[in-house]
């Protein structure tokens, strides 16, 4: 985005008295980062690309274990999050995923998913569908860009023994083009208890609403620094402590980025996952994690997050700076 403004500013500068240009240069003329929807319906992959470059893509075919974003690529276009890996090769790049009971039935785990799917005698690692529990992507409800600005909605349900719904899903991700290659996300995920009352079960371990796994290159097992608003770092002083954001950098190939994650405030603290590996992400409100609560038939809960990804450590990343905005309505 500075180079937009130079070279617009530059473009006034040598024509501007030739052309009789009315007025003085403004800022807020200059023109903003483009972004662009790709959709392949029959790959299931829908793109997000800023000035021609894939920022990042969803995944959501009906093959899949559960619908996620990968690959998330830096401010330099090297992606930063891995979307399946061992010992978890249930994690994916960036997902939503929980375990519940649909009317006191039996545990339903989105979270391990894949290892409800038909496995591969040849290979007892390899697991294929169709998957007897989870979240299938229903449809489209907006696709829409403007303005540096995309809008991605959609309709999901999560499932079990195959088509047997237990909570109806709305998610709606907008993406923003800032300045230089980076982006923000701003992610809100609506649960509803549609056909019935659902309890949440997740234990206080295993859970992000939502999940992140980096790539090792950028994780802390490859030299890359966990940081909370509050100061702290790394897994023992950040995992199941408080904190409003949260902030994962390195320097990989000569490219020093990060991603940061912000907990859009409701008055209710959250504490988060982290790991050393590259898994990290907020839960929920404390009253409702890590101990069973019930979600009555008809009822929702929502969980929004944003997804800061940006040139530079926490300090030239702006983290701080950047959160503030994000509260108070910066990008909208």
């Amino acid at each position: 985005m500075k180079r937009r403004f130079l070279a617009a500013a530059g473009l006034f500068l040598l024509g501007g008295a030739a052309a009789c240009a009315p007025g003085p240069f403004r800022l807020e003329d200059a023109v903003p980062p483009k972004i662009e929807l790709r959709n392949d319906e029959s790959a299931g992959r829908l793109q997000v690309l800023i000035d021609g470059r894939e920022a990042l893509a969803y995944h959501y075919g009906e093959s899949l274990d559960l619908p996620h974003y990968g690959p998330l690529n830096s401010p330099r276009g090297k992606n930063m999050l891995v979307r399946q890996t061992e010992p978890y090769p249930h994690h994916r790049s960036l997902w939503f995923a929980d375990t519940v009971k649909l009317n006191g039935g039996r545990a339903v785990s989105t979270y391990n998913a894949l290892y409800t799917g038909r496995e591969q005698a040849a290979d007892p690692k390899t697991y294929a569908p169709p998957y007897l529990d989870h979240v299938r992507h229903l449809e489209f409800i907006r696709l829409e860009t403007a303005g540096g600005r995309a809008v991605i909605e959609a309709r999901l349900m999560w499932e079990m023994d195959g088509r047997t719904p237990v909570l109806e899903e709305r998610r709606t991700v907008v993406v923003h083009a800032l300045e230089e290659g980076e982006y923000l996300l701003d992610l809100t995920f609506v649960l509803t208890a549609s056909p019935g009352d659902v309890e949440f079960v997740s234990d206080e371990v295993h859970y992000a609403w939502p999940f992140l796994r980096l790539e090792k290159a950028w994780s802390g097992e490859g030299g890359g620094k966990i940081v909370s608003d509050t100061g702290a770092a790394g897994q023992e002083a950040t995992n199941l402590k408080p904190a409003l954001w949260l902030d994962y950098s390195n320097t990989v190939g000569g490219e020093t980025a990060g991603i940061a994650v912000f907990q859009y405030p409701d008055g209710r603290p959250r504490r988060w996952l982290t790991r050393e590996y590259g898994c990290f992400g907020p839960r929920r409100a404390d009253d409702q994690s890590g101990k069973p609560f019930l979600l009555k038939k008809g009822a929702s809960l929502t969980q929004r997050v944003g997804v800061l990804v940006h040139a530079g450590d926490i300090r030239t990343g702006r983290v701080a700076e950047r959160y503030r905005m994000y509260i108070e309505g910066a990008w909208k």
